[in-house]
């Protein structure tokens, strides 16, 4: 891993961004990775997965929990969990959509930058390994990412630019292999952190922001969930399929989003004064 985050090594947003993406055109002339152009884009959900997709994913949650981590979390705090659940599901559909982002518990994007400027706040950035490129040294179905700017292959990756981006503080970065990963370590943070006001930023298919909306509205969080194109789960099997690493395509954050994602760590990384 590098010594140093990039955006760390150098005065300005505008300066770091402009070499890391110079070093990753020169790495990519030189040294390609797979499947970043012309991936084929797949439809959405279909039509017989999402009939009851919200109760479906609730089955999910309590018989795939296989060590009962989930649980154990909801049975310390029933009384909130439960209420934050059983509001959700209630609801009819646990998230705001604008375009490619989900949002949660917020109505704007605009909302979340105000959130941003708390001081309290604690930024979880979270990535779905599907959109590791196949070549990734940490491996692609693995909760790691070595991020590291000299490194031909992170360089290229639009998960290391951002984890280059983040500031080191208020910011914790993860790499999401299943579903109950991240939910697991959403319920950690908000207990590590009780003071904390925790706000999310997540990459993941259509399938799983559907699924994990109603367990970051049980949290009492806020956030946005990011949808990604390409070889995306679009039925129950091809989800089921993913979460034991059986994912032979490869997904992307399309590049209107990656920018956007992109200005939202700006807004973070300035507002935690980083620069």
């Amino acid at each position: 891993m590098s010594k140093l985050k990039m955006w760390d090594a150098h005065q300005s947003w505008e300066t770091a961004e402009k070499i890391w993406d110079e070093g990753a055109l020169a790495m990519a002339q030189e040294k390609p990775i797979k499947g970043l152009t012309k991936l084929p884009m797949m439809p959405g959900i279909t039509e017989d997965t999402a009939k009851n997709l919200k109760w479906k994913a609730f089955k999910w949650m309590i018989v795939k929990d296989e060590k009962w981590e989930l649980c154990k979390k909801f049975i310390k705090h029933p009384i909130r969990y439960g209420l934050g659940l059983v509001r959700s599901l209630l609801g009819k559909k646990p998230y705001v959509r604008d375009g490619d982002f989900f949002l949660y518990g917020i109505n704007r994007i605009a909302d979340f930058e105000q959130l941003m400027e708390d001081s309290r706040a604690l930024l979880v950035v979270g990535f779905s390994y599907c959109h590791k490129p196949f070549e990734c040294p940490s491996g692609r179905f693995t909760d790691a990412c070595m991020h590291d700017a000299e490194n031909p292959v992170c360089r290229q990756c639009f998960i290391g630019k951002c984890v280059n981006a983040l500031p080191e503080r208020n910011a914790i970065p993860l790499f999401i292999p299943t579903i109950h990963y991240i939910g697991g370590k959403i319920l950690d943070i908000v207990e590590e952190h009780p003071k904390r006001k925790i706000l999310f930023l997540i990459t993941a298919c259509e399938m799983t922001l559907e699924m994990f909306g109603d367990l970051g509205n049980m949290a009492g969080i806020k956030g946005i969930g990011v949808r990604l194109d390409g070889r995306i789960c679009n039925t129950l099997k091809a989800f089921e399929l993913s979460e034991e690493g059986i994912k032979p395509g490869l997904t992307v954050v399309l590049e209107p989003a990656q920018k956007q994602i992109l200005e939202l760590i700006r807004h973070f990384r300035t507002a935690s004064t980083q620069y």
